[in-house]
C-alpha cells in the first residue's frame, strides 16, 4: 500500500471520474481517502468543463464497504488537521456530493455497505452491476445512525424504504435491490462501464446552466425539510446511549465471531 494513491482522478471529455482506491480494504473510507475526496470535489466543482461526475471503486469486489474506523490519517497539512477538529469528514464528503454543481453518478462495481451505501444515495443516479449486495448494518451492531445520514436515505429512497433498510439491517441481493429501486439501473457487469459512461455523456451534453439550475432547485426542495435544534439534541442523546451500551460491545463481538448477537437492550 506504500505510495499508493487512495483516490484516483480520471477525465474523459466533460466527464470526470473519482475512483476509491483501497481494494485491499474493500475501498473502505479512511480519513485520508475522505480528505482527498473532499478536496477533489471542491477543486472540480470550480471547473465548469466537468459537467458530469462518476464515483466508483477499484477492483470488482466492492464499491465501498463503509467507514474504516481504524484508519489513521497521514500526510495531512496542519491546516487540514485543524479543520477536521470541527468537521466530520464523512459529513463533508456527503454534503460535497449533494452540493456538487453538476450531476453525480455512482457506478456500483461491487458490494455497498454502511457509509458506502450513504455515499451512493447522495449521488444523483446509481448504476450497478447485477451481482452486487447492499446493506446498512448499524442495528445489527448496536448503533444508532446519525440523523443527517438517515435524512439523505429518505430523500433518495423515500421514508418507507429507509425504514426497512435501517430497521431490518438486512443485506440485499441483486433481485431485492432491483425490486426495491435502490439503484436506477442494474446491468451485467461487462456492460457496467458502457452503461454508466453512456448515461454520463448524455447528461454532460445538455445545457450547463440547465443542469446546474435543475440540481440546485432539487437540493432546495430537499433542504426544505430539516431537523429542529431540539430534534438534533435528542438524536445525539439516542446515539450516545447506543454507543455506550452493552449491546454495542455484543454487536461488535458477534460481528467479529460471525455469530448472531444476543442483545439485551442495555
Amino acid at each position: 500500500m506504500t505510495g499508493q494513491e487512495v483516490l484516483l482522478r480520471e477525465r474523459r471529455g466533460s466527464v470526470g471520474t473519482l475512483v476509491l482506491n483501497r481494494p485491499e480494504k474493500n475501498n473502505a473510507l479512511s480519513v485520508g481517502l475522505l480528505v482527498d475526496l473532499y478536496q477533489a470535489l471542491n477543486e472540480w466543482s470550480a471547473d465548469d468543463t466537468i459537467r458530469t461526475l462518476v464515483i466508483t471503486g477499484s477492483g470488482e469486489k466492492a464499491f465501498c464497504s463503509g467507514f474504516d474506523i481504524l484508519s489513521i490519517p497521514t500526510n495531512l497539512t496542519p491546516q487540514m488537521e485543524e479543520f477536521l477538529k470541527d468537521h466530520n469528514p464523512l459529513d463533508l464528503v456527503f454534503s460535497g456530493i449533494k452540493k456538487y454543481p453538476y450531476p453525480v453518478i455512482a457506478m456500483l462495481n461491487g458490494h455497498v455497505f454502511g457509509a458506502g451505501f450513504n455515499l451512493a444515495v447522495c449521488c444523483d443516479i446509481r448504476v450497478a452491476a447485477d451481482d452486487i449486495r447492499m446493506g446498512m448494518p448499524p442495528a445489527r451492531l448496536g448503533l444508532v445512525y446519525h440523523p443527517e445520514g438517515i435524512k439523505q436515505f429518505a430523500e433518495a429512497l423515500g421514508m418507507a424504504r429507509t425504514r426497512e433498510i435501517f430497521l431490518t439491517a438486512k443485506t440485499y441481493g441483486p433481485h431485492e435491490i432491483r425490486e426495491m429501486g435502490l439503484v436506477h439501473h442494474m446491468v451485467p457487469r461487462m456492460e457496467l462501464a458502457d452503461k454508466t459512461y453512456g448515461l454520463a455523456e448524455v447528461i454532460a451534453a445538455n445545457a450547463p446552466l440547465s443542469l446546474k439550475g435543475t440540481k440546485r432547485i432539487i437540493n432546495m426542495l430537499a433542504s426544505a425539510v430539516s431537523f429542529r435544534q431540539e430534534d438534533l439534541k435528542e438524536a445525539e442523546t439516542l446515539i450516545n446511549a447506543a454507543f455506550n451500551s452493552e449491546d454495542l460491545k455484543e454487536g461488535q463481538t458477534a460481528f467479529v465471531q460471525k455469530r448472531k448477537p444476543e442483545f439485551k437492550g442495555r
